[in-house]
């Protein structure tokens, strides 16, 4: 049997289609914010957008791990990777992620830094048990998804007691920055939830924002069916007045989530006090940090980085904007004129699940009106 193909049966969602054409009401506005990037671009992928009713808006949110990363930290990064005999390791798409001056990775790299994409975490420590006269330092970006195997590279690196491996942890917590772009000027009526970083956290996480902030919000896969049926169920609740959690994605999200991936990032990381996020700003508790404990691989605490960076976006670029929902992709003056994948200006153009770049690979589609 094939397990992918059956949450992408047509028929199924032509049903799911007529469905939210019949419950959506003439009358009313629906404004659903998918949070997570892959939702993004499966809605840009697969034309979703362009196949709901003309009162159903879908908001593109914050929910690309590359693209909420502010400047500053990037700025960091770049300087930490032009430190003396040192290894700096980062996935492929950070290393193009603009900084400030259109500065990046991978041009400190043409300069001479070693900078080096690697796959996983684990890539880094093993380089640093290969490399053991260099300094290698991992840049640690994502929601609660890319989480745990920092905790597990954190827990290895102590127990082997391997001394040139460093963390520039940049973890942000999903449920806080819901909380913060429901805070801000965008109306939002429901959310359609996250699915790997669910798997993690669980949907119980959710419920204090739900509850607080009086919206609906469903758990989701990636999936077109699963993306549809979320979409119902979201209009469904509104019609209803209802506010709480659901859960779609049962297949893979449980209430509690991960509870053996959670103690391991207790046992290692901790609240930050506040973090920077492109567009949104300082969040207080919305990330996280290594622990006092474990400060021997914190390139924070080791190496003399500069800190009160003021990171400098392009200022023509719509990013900012962007990531809060308040502007779409076709909004940008730099959109697939100065700004392509090839050439980003701006972070939302770099990652597949960026809204930008999800934009402009599937503008082909149905989905171009969005």
């Amino acid at each position: 049997m094939n397990y992918i193909e059956v949450f992408r049966d047509p028929r199924v969602a032509n049903k799911l289609i007529e469905k939210i054409q019949k419950v959506a009401l003439p009358d009313r506005e629906y404004h659903l914010m998918e949070f997570c990037g892959g939702h993004t671009h499966a809605i840009h992928r697969y034309g979703i957008a362009g196949l709901l009713p003309s009162n159903v808006h879908m908001i593109h949110g914050p929910g690309c791990p590359v693209c909420v990363l502010p400047v500053s930290r990037v700025d960091q990064a770049i300087f930490l990777a032009r430190q003396e005999n040192v290894i700096f390791c980062s996935y492929a798409d950070m290393l193009r992620v603009p900084g400030t001056n259109q500065d990046s990775l991978i041009k400190a790299k043409a300069r001479g830094a070693d900078v080096r994409m690697v796959y996983s975490i684990e890539d880094a420590v093993k380089l640093a048990i290969s490399q053991s006269n260099k300094k290698v330092i991992f840049f640690a970006i994502g929601f609660e998804t890319t989480t745990p195997p920092t905790a597990v590279a954190i827990d290895t690196a102590n127990k082997s007691d391997i001394g040139n491996f460093y963390i520039f942890c940049n973890h942000v917590l999903t449920p806080v920055a819901m909380e913060a772009i429901l805070s801000d000027e965008v109306k939002i009526n429901g959310f359609v939830g996250p699915s790997h970083v669910s798997i993690v956290i669980g949907s119980n996480a959710y419920h204090s924002v739900a509850t607080k902030y009086h919206k609906p919000i469903v758990i989701a896969g990636f999936e077109p069916l699963d993306v549809l049926q979320s979409i119902l169920m979201l209009i469904e609740m509104i019609n209803n007045n209802e506010i709480g959690v659901k859960n779609q994605y049962i297949r893979a999200v449980s209430a509690t989530g991960n509870e053996f991936a959670q103690r391991l990032i207790h046992t290692y990381l901790e609240l930050c006090p506040t973090f920077e996020w492109r567009g949104l700003g300082f969040i207080p508790k919305s990330a996280l940090k290594i622990k006092q404990e474990y400060a021997r691989f914190d390139a924070e605490v080791e190496f003399a980085i500069p800190q009160g960076v003021v990171g400098i976006e392009h200022k023509a670029c719509a990013c900012s904007d962007i990531l809060r929902g308040i502007k779409k992709p076709k909004d940008c003056k730099l959109f697939g004129v100065a700004c392509t994948p090839e050439q980003p200006m701006g972070a939302c153009m770099v990652s597949s699940e960026g809204a930008c770049a999800a934009r402009y690979q599937y503008q082909w589609s149905r989905a171009s009106s969005v």
